[in-house]
């Protein structure tokens, strides 16, 4: 049998909501290993999408589209997010989203290194590079979950976002990759990014 193709499955992509934070966070968890699965990794499996994921459906400056399964009772199975304003979308998280996180979620919790990686990233999030604001001050994190990758969706999602960006007077947008995925390096590169001059090796940008 072949493979489906992006004209004869029966996916819709439409605008995130605030109701897929759930979907989001659970697709961020199968997905964060790498591009792998990181349920074993985790005892706190939610760690991962309310850093990469949930935020972007909850706080001011964001953005975000997600591919629904026609056939699965609209389930959510892949994700595009980001933010228009990287530095104000860091100011506000820093006021109103990691605290709360970081008191809730005490490195003395985590009996895995991977949930004591999360705890503490709370406590100190990390922020983009300059390099990277220069070249846009969007960003943005895509996840598709493994069975629909592979069929152009992760084109038409990026496709999506860039018209999107475009519309609100943006020509470009970045990422930071996990330097483990070299599936998902090859793929950005295929889609025309490259790397950010000036920022870490793991930092991929594109110009509209």
């Amino acid at each position: 049998m072949s493979a489906c193709t992006p004209f004869d499955m029966p996916i819709t992509i439409r605008k995130a909501l605030e109701a897929d934070a759930p979907s989001l966070s659970r697709i961020c968890l199968l997905t964060a290993n790498a591009g792998s699965t990181a349920e074993a990794l985790h005892d706190f499996g939610e760690l991962p999408g309310l850093v990469y994921a949930v935020p972007y459906v909850k706080l001011s400056t964001t953005w975000g589209f997600v591919m629904v399964d026609d056939l699965r009772d609209d389930e959510v199975v892949g994700y595009i997010v980001g933010s228009t304003d990287t530095r104000a979308f860091e100011a506000y998280a820093a006021e109103h989203w990691w605290p709360q996180l970081a008191e809730k979620y005490p490195p003395s919790l985590a009996k895995k290194p991977a949930d004591e990686q999360y705890m503490n990233l709370l406590r100190n999030m990390h922020t983009g590079p300059d390099a990277c604001i220069k070249l846009s001050p969007a960003h943005m994190h895509i996840n598709i979950l493994p069975s629909y990758q592979k069929q152009g969706w992760g084109r038409k999602l990026i496709d999506t976002a860039a018209d999107f960006l475009k519309g609100r007077g943006l020509d470009g947008v970045w990422l930071g990759l996990d330097p483990r995925n070299n599936g998902a390096r090859l793929f950005y590169e295929k889609m025309g990014f490259a790397h950010v001059d000036g920022a870490p090796d793991n930092n991929l940008g594109i110009k509209f």
